[in-house]
Order: structure tokens, then sequence, then C-alpha cells
């Protein structure tokens, strides 16, 4: 049977060709494997050819910075909201006529970016080594003695950095210091991504491990056997039970206004909310798409998540700086 990502695809390809109009350069937080199809799709269908630049969404973010007015890039994919936070004082607000569909919680509060998809932060755990009912039921008690040397961590990866900005807002900068400090005395196991800590899992260098929620669902469509389970924090409200976002954002520097535009709206269509959901595993954030259940849903995760304003998680430089004193990165 032919997948959403090869559907989508075809769809737009039996449109008749459209009139060559401006590329526009997407600087990518997100991996290549999961968008290309995607912004293929958006070529297809609009004519606008996507020049992407991938790479991480915080080394993107500093990037930005980095460069100023004179960047090339015209939007700005982001993997998590603090990167987003982080450079929004570069982007143009978005129409309200293009967001307004997007409930205000997954998007700035001067539309200077909006959310893509959602994303759970869920524990993933051993089904060989870990029995359910003794996993830590707050992301506090990672750090216990139990659990020393047995968590693996992507400590680089946008996800996880986006989550211990949230640890700052609401548990304040002593108190996500000092967690720091207790996770990396635990001695974690440390990997690249969040792919590498299933792996890890799988392999038996590790046996827990905090991971966005799409990641597992899409492994044991691989392989059924993979032996790898996930929940949430059994505390509901704990910030290990986060909701987060990925998001995008139109530079104010960009020529192809737009063009960037088109790309945006295409990425908050039926067509590619669906694909997000369906293809990558994720939750869409437009009403009305029809989700497949998963084994963690957007219902389960918005009843457990703690009450995060992401307009708030902005400080990626002061974040990746605590983990640098943590001796994490």
């Amino acid at each position: 049977m032919k997948t959403l990502r090869n559907a989508l695809i075809a769809t737009v390809a039996l449109a008749a060709p459209l009139p060559a109009l401006a590329d526009i350069t997407l600087y990518s937080g997100r991996g290549e494997a999961l968008v290309a199809p995607i912004i293929a799709a958006f070529t297809a269908e609009t004519g606008i050819n996507v020049d992407v630049r991938y790479a991480g969404t915080a080394e993107l973010a500093i990037l930005l910075q980095e460069e100023g007015d004179a960047s090339p890039a015209d939007l700005f994919w982001a993997q998590d909201a603090a990167a987003l936070g982080a450079v929004a004082g570069s982007f143009a607000a978005l129409p309200e006529e293009l967001v307004g569909a997007v409930p205000a919680a997954y998007r700035d509060a001067e539309n200077r970016w909006v959310a893509t998809s959602g994303r759970g932060r869920v524990l993933a755990y051993s089904t060989e080594r870990v029995i359910a009912e003794e996993l830590p039921a707050t992301m506090a008690e990672l750090t216990a003695p139990e659990w020393d040397g047995r968590v693996a961590l992507a400590p680089t990866n946008g996800s996880f950095v986006a989550h211990v900005a949230a640890m700052r807002v609401t548990l304040g900068d002593e108190a996500t210091a000092e967690w720091l400090e207790g996770f990396k005395a635990n001695n974690p196991v440390i990997v690249r991504n969040n792919t590498a800590i299933l792996q890890a899992i799988a392999d038996g260098e590790a046996d827990i491990g905090v991971v966005n929620n799409y990641y597992l669902p899409r492994q044991l469509a691989r392989d059924a056997e993979f032996p790898v389970n996930q929940q949430l924090f059994a505390t509901q409200g704990d910030i290990g039970n986060l909701l987060l976002v990925a998001g995008i954002g139109v530079l104010g520097t960009s020529d192809q206004t737009d063009e960037a535009q088109a790309f945006v709206s295409f990425l908050l269509s039926p067509a590619a909310q669906q694909y997000f959901t369906g293809e990558v595993a994720e939750f869409p954030v437009v009403p009305g798409i029809i989700v497949s259940r998963q084994d963690i849903n957007i219902d389960d995760v918005i009843a457990a998540a703690p009450a995060v304003d992401l307009n708030t998680i902005g400080d990626l430089e002061g974040t990746l700086e605590m983990l640098r004193e943590a001796g994490l990165i």
C-alpha cells in the first residue's frame, strides 16, 4: 500500500507545471529524512524551489544571530520553541489570516513564529530490564542512585535544550542547575540524538531515557520486536511531561516574503498536517486533522503536561551556558 509520504508527493506531482518563482532559502533544524518529502511536495505544488541548509536547531539559531541582517535565510524551521524565541526579534510578524487557525498556545504572542507540529516528551525504557511500575514518577527522580549509569542522554539535542529552558522557567535557575549537576553526577550515557537514546536502550548500554514521543512509533514500524516501550511520567503536571512544538518564522530581512509565507501556509495545510501526524507520528497543530491512535496521543500529553508558556523559554544562550557549567556539553 502506498504510504502517506508517497501519496502526498504523487498527488502534487500530477499538477500542471507552474512558472518558476523566486527561490527561498530555508534554515532547517528539522532532520532531512523527516522534512525533505514535504519540502519536495511544496515545490511540486507551487513551483517555488527551496534551498535548504540542514543543521542542529541551536547551531542555526546561533548562526542567525551571528549573521544578523546579512543572513541569506528567508525562513528558519526549528525543532523547538526555545530556538525560535532566541531569534524571534529577527522574524517578521505573520499575518493573522495565515496563522489564525493555530491555537494561541502554539504560536508567538506577536505571531513572529508559528508551530508546525507538536510533540510530547516521554520516558523510554527497556522492556527487558525495567518494570514500568519501577520507573521514576518525576523527571527529578532521574538523579536517584538507582538510575546511576542507566539513563541515556543527548545533551546537545534541541528538544533537550528546550526542555531545560522550560525547567528554568518553571523551577528557577538554582533548582535547574542543581538538577543538572545531579544528573551529571549520576553518570548518564551520552549519545548524539533521540534515535541514539532508543538504540542505546535496545543495545543494553542504558535502561531509560527522555525522548520525543514520535521516535519510538517509527522504530516499531520498522521492527515490531524492538525491545523498548515508552510512557509519560506518572506525576500529572510534572515538567518531564512537557509539550513542545516545532515551528517556523520568516526572517524580516527576506526579499521573498510572499514565497516564504506560502511555505508556512503549506506546512499548516491539511495535507502537510496529515503528513506530520500520519508519517512522522507528531501531533497536528491545526484542528480537524485525523489522528490515528498512537501509544501516547495529544490528549494524553495535554492532560499530563505542566503549564508552560512557550514564549518564555527563549534564553537559548543562557540555557547552553548552564549545560556547559554542569559539564554536560
